[in-house]
């Protein structure tokens, strides 16, 4: 049996596709969830439904139960995520979970330096703690999704032109399909027993090179400004967005800047056994004028 968990999330509720797409047969997957009213789409798959918090630890080892592979989505809980995940790790040893695969997110500076230290602690407490626990373990080391950046971008980002604390330095965006992909690739296949993966994309992009797609597809000419970071700030602060949301924002594209996702050293390819799809044309596709 493999569990996914996030099963109602996008990146579980895909790879679950893939899952499927690839043969697993549905009564062979279970979904997680903590609402089971939202999991109507999975019903109607035929994949098991089985419900569970990483706040609760007893639901967690009662859902694991008889599960070989657990794809362990991390949870967007950033302020509470440690507690939720030694939740998760812990309720899988006691389960008795064969493999957990679990995503992680890729870096070079793993210190409180780090403009996304908040973001990335409680990923960094995970794997330890997975590698610690004695269970067999693949960690997904995931780049930024190129799905995150019309959210990076605004709504309004075709007629102002990319507004953005980023600088120059390249990102190597990588898409949410291409990495659902892959893992799937990797629960369903063999030789992935105690591995780090570097999944990113192959090639990078500068937001110079966004603004470019972006007015290409749209059909008009699109600047880009790299204001300073508190600047930005302030813009988003005025917007009325909630201050964990603006710091988020903020701390990403000074690592953006600071090149913290810039590495196309990748297993990306070898997992889904073709090159992965390019920013391009996944901005493409969402600003292409009508």
């Amino acid at each position: 049996m493999i569990l996914v968990t996030g099963a109602t999330g996008q990146f579980g509720a895909t790879t679950i596709d893939f899952l499927l797409k690839k043969g697993t047969p549905a009564n062979e997957i279970a979904a997680l969830v903590r609402d089971e009213a939202k999991a109507g789409d999975l019903k109607a798959k035929g994949v098991r439904i089985v419900t569970g918090d990483y706040d609760n630890y007893g639901s967690l080892v009662e859902a694991f139960k008889g599960v070989d592979k657990l794809l362990f989505v991390s949870g967007s809980d950033v302020v509470n995520r440690i507690k939720q995940h030694e939740n998760v790790v812990k309720a899988a040893k006691e389960a008795g979970v064969g493999h957990v695969v679990y995503t992680s997110f890729i870096r070079k500076n793993e210190t409180e330096t780090s403009p996304i230290a908040l973001v990335a602690q409680s990923h960094l407490f995970t794997e330890n703690a997975l590698k610690e626990s004695g269970i067999t373990y693949t960690i997904l080391r995931n780049n930024i999704y190129a799905d995150i950046l019309p959210m990076f971008l605004g709504p309004n980002v075709t007629e102002t032109g990319v507004f953005f604390p980023a600088g120059d330095t390249p990102v190597a965006f990588t898409l949410r399909s291409d990495m659902a992909e892959a893992t799937a690739n990797v629960l369903t296949g063999t030789g992935h027993e105690n591995q780090d993966y570097r999944i990113s994309n192959t090639e990078t992009v500068t937001f110079h090179d966004i603004a470019r797609f972006i007015g290409e597809a749209a059909g008009k000419e699109l600047g880009y400004v790299s204001p300073e970071s508190a600047v930005y700030k302030q813009v988003l602060s005025g917007a009325g967005l909630p201050e964990e949301v603006v710091a988020i924002s903020v701390g990403f594209a000074e690592a953006f800047k600071q090149g913290e996702f810039d590495s196309t050293e990748t297993d990306l390819d070898t997992l889904l056994g073709r090159k992965p799809g390019s920013v391009k044309d996944y901005l493409t596709a969402i600003y292409s004028a009508k």
